[in-house]
């Protein structure tokens, strides 16, 4: 008999009796799983600070951002978080060694886990005027297939050929002390940045945003970033998802003891591109939130007078790598 995977998208099911990655029934409303991890919690001191969600008015505390979790799922993740404590701690060279489907489980629950309590809260406002929820069919499939790939985790899966994702690691110029997380649930972007090392990523673009900044990573190389330089490298992964125009499409076949996951290649023709026209304004307005520590507004980005936004990663003329050494405010 084939595996058995769940769909919570299907009916709209989010519950706190049943656990988010799974479906199955749980017993008691202690099972549940932090979404941010609680070493993360309590090195970095966040568990009473606030974390603005998707509305960006709702703030709510750190540890309170919990998912219903059965205890099969709950030690899977345990020891998935021990690996990637490890390799965090030692920095960027152990980093890069973690397999893609490893980082993309421990990304993708961060993500989802913020996902899930995103829709909770919009399901409680919309029951509270006596409304039905409603999710447009595209949502539903984009999420539906990303939780689907979530379940790799407990249920052998085989992804043939492309990943489903774009990941890069980079070197950065961050302290120990430094977490930078940022995600925008929508579209399932992912970033960070903390001791030493930055993480970018788009969970289910079958690698067209990587191919797409492909140039970019190649010029930065194995530099150590500027964190200015690295916030301009998520603004580009994030705006160029934004422009995808394409659904990522897979083959999905359940066998009898695995299910195998092929990714489709997203394709383009001259009437038919793979990306919608990149906008230098739309995308110095993406800079400005990304630019916010450093006081750089949309006017300090783009000029009249500048043919495209200012760049701290390549030159405007030559189209060089700027040497973060160069770089000189501050971090």
């Amino acid at each position: 008999m084939p595996i058995s995977l769940y769909n919570p998208f299907e009916t709209l099911h989010f519950d706190p009796h049943t656990c988010f990655l799974t479906g199955q029934d749980l017993h008691s409303g202690n099972e549940q799983i932090c979404i941010f991890p609680e070493w993360i919690l309590d090195r970095f001191s966040l568990r009473e600070k606030r974390f603005r969600m998707l509305d960006q008015v709702t703030g709510i505390q750190y540890q309170d951002l919990k998912l219903p979790c059965s205890a099969e799922v709950k030690t899977a993740f345990d020891i998935l978080e021990e690996e990637i404590k490890y390799a965090f701690n030692e920095e960027y060279d152990e980093v890069k060694k973690i397999p893609g489907e490893r980082l993309f489980l421990w990304m993708g629950k961060l993500v989802y886990g913020v996902l899930y309590n995103d829709l909770a809260l919009e399901i409680s406002r919309t029951e509270k005027k006596e409304e039905t929820f409603k999710m447009s069919d595209s949502l539903k499939k984009r999420f539906g297939k990303f939780h689907l790939m979530l379940q790799s985790l407990v249920h052998p899966m085989e992804f043939k050929g492309l990943k489903p994702w774009s990941i890069r690691v980079v070197r950065l110029k961050y302290s120990q002390d430094t977490f930078n997380y940022k995600d925008e649930p929508v579209n399932l972007n992912f970033s960070l940045g903390m001791n030493g090392f930055g993480i970018v990523a788009c969970l289910q673009d079958n690698g067209a945003i990587g191919n797409n900044q492909q140039d970019i990573i190649n010029k930065i190389a194995d530099k150590i970033l500027h964190p200015i330089q690295f916030e301009e490298l998520c603004s580009r992964f994030l705006y160029a998802n934004y422009l995808l125009k394409k659904q990522a499409q897979h083959v999905i076949l359940p066998e009898e003891d695995k299910v195998i996951i092929e990714s489709l290649p997203l394709t383009e023709t001259p009437n038919d591109p793979l990306f919608g026209h990149w906008d230098e304004s739309m995308f110095a307005r993406v800079l400005e939130g990304y630019w916010e520590p450093w006081g750089l507004t949309k006017n300090d980005i783009i000029t009249t007078l500048a043919e495209s936004p200012l760049s701290f990663l390549e030159n405007d003329y030559t189209h060089e790598f700027i040497e973060p050494e160069s770089v000189t405010l501050p971090f």
